[in-house]
């Protein structure tokens, strides 16, 4: 048995789906459904005797105390956080409470578990930290790609709460011996990513025949990481991943974010052309920039590959396709994630 925390988000439900469909171990899936956590991810789970949803808040420390003890995973896996940059910029509060304070909760709550079972069981266990790659900061344009021992250096409050959060658990290993893997990834990307962020935006907006905001010129760098690339190197991270060590889980697939827009638009015009035979990037529109916005961000996820022989399957080409793909074939969910308090958000932050 494992405990995953938001496991209805777009990365970790895409986790548990590849995990139950790679294995019987059953999955105990603790999620607070806030706007982003979508149980349509997990509807082919349905009647599933493997998957265990929880409707609850990791950081309600009694309902995760009890999770522990009745069920008794052999490994948390911690996805769980407020996860955007403009809405941190917006309303940080909700990121300190849930990326800081929600991680040092479940952190305790797993060190009375751990420190309680038989001694085979303790140190069989993990807890593995899902991060980002943007705790590093920025990178200029010909600096090398972040490594595992790149400085921090969050820019933003959504960055510095997941930097805080890394801290903790490295903390809680070194001083407590709680057994923790960490792993920062690139943007990842693929099916169920709520249309707040830029592909799955792009592709929302396209099909609607709304603008496609671009902020400021377009030239923020990332490196790419298709969903399930993410959710092998995460198995394998727990599998066999030093204690207390970080990896790096990257895509190799630095490009610019207008690149992505105008992928994105070729591939709808291929897919779904539009009846007067226009392109959609007719409808990019450039907005202003946001604060504070980094302009490169690159992951060196050597490592990984070096020491647990883990890369990527898919390259940016084969994944970007299958997303388009992915959205087109479900409109159904597209349409119902597009909710009221979406369209308000949408219009405040790009209108």
């Amino acid at each position: 048995m494992i405990l995953v925390t938001g496991g209805a988000g777009f990365i970790g439900s895409n986790f548990v789906l590849d995990w139950l469909a790679q294995s019987d171990e059953p999955v105990v899936n603790l999620d607070k459904l806030t706007y982003a956590g979508n149980l349509e991810n997990l509807a082919s789970l349905q009647g599933d005797a493997r998957h265990v949803f929880v409707h609850g808040d990791l950081g309600d420390r009694a309902l995760v105390d009890r999770l522990l003890a009745v069920h008794r995973p052999r490994a948390v896996l911690h996805f769980a956080a407020e996860s955007h940059v403009d809405r941190s910029i917006h309303g940080p509060e909700d990121f300190i409470q849930t990326n800081i304070v929600g991680t040092f909760r479940l952190l305790e709550a797993v060190r009375a578990y751990w420190l309680a079972l038989p001694e085979a069981e303790q140190s069989a266990l993990r807890f593995l930290h899902v991060s980002t790659d943007e705790v590093y900061g920025t990178l200029a344009k010909d600096a090398a790609p972040f490594a595992e021992t790149h400085a921090y250096e969050p820019n933003s409050p959504y960055s510095a709460s997941k930097a805080a959060s890394d801290h903790l658990v490295r903390a809680w290993h070194h001083t407590y011996g709680l057994p923790v893997l960490t792993t920062n990834c690139s943007n990842n990307y693929g099916p169920y990513h709520f249309p707040e962020k830029l592909i799955p935006l792009m592709i929302v907006n396209a099909l609607a025949g709304k603008p496609l905001p671009v902020y400021g010129d377009g030239l923020q760098v990332r490196d790419w990481l298709y969903v399930t690339d993410h959710c092998s190197a995460i198995r394998r991270v727990l599998q066999a991943g030093q204690l207390g060590e970080t990896y790096n889980i990257g895509g190799w697939n630095e490009k610019p974010n207008l690149e992505i827009v105008h992928r994105v638009c070729q591939l709808l015009d291929e897919l779904r052309p539009k009846a007067d035979g226009s392109s959609y990037a007719t409808q990019i529109t450039h907005v202003p920039d946001r604060p504070g916005h980094d302009r490169r961000y690159a992951i060196d996820a050597r490592k990984i590959e070096r020491t647990l022989g883990w890369k990527p399957a898919e390259t940016f080409e084969t994944g970007i396709r299958k997303t388009v793909q992915w959205y087109l074939a479900h409109p159904d969910w597209v349409q119902h994630v597009q909710n009221g308090s979406y369209r308000d958000w949408v219009q405040r932050q790009y209108g």
